[in-house]
């Protein structure tokens, strides 16, 4: 099973540090996903910082969430 999210910061140019339960911290891009709609409006600066902890993984005000698969296997190990 991977890691589950258990905190998250908003970065520059559409990005989050998360902190996953294996004391691990990644960067995710959220850029690619803006192709579906449901993640297009959060291009908007106000609606991307609403991002926080739900469940196993994050997810927005508008309901846009990413599984803890991708969140965990899509980001990159911070050194």
């Amino acid at each position: 099973m991977k890691p589950k999210a258990i905190d998250v910061k908003v970065l520059n140019n559409y990005k989050l540090e998360i902190l996953f339960d294996n004391n691990e911290k990644r960067i995710f891009d959220v850029k690619p996903y803006f192709k579906f709609k449901l993640f297009e409006e959060l291009k908007n600066s106000k609606k991307f910082n609403s991002v926080k902890i739900s469940g196993l993984s994050i997810e927005w005000a508008n309901g846009a969430d990413i599984c803890p698969d991708e969140l965990y296997n899509n980001s990159i190990k911070i050194k």
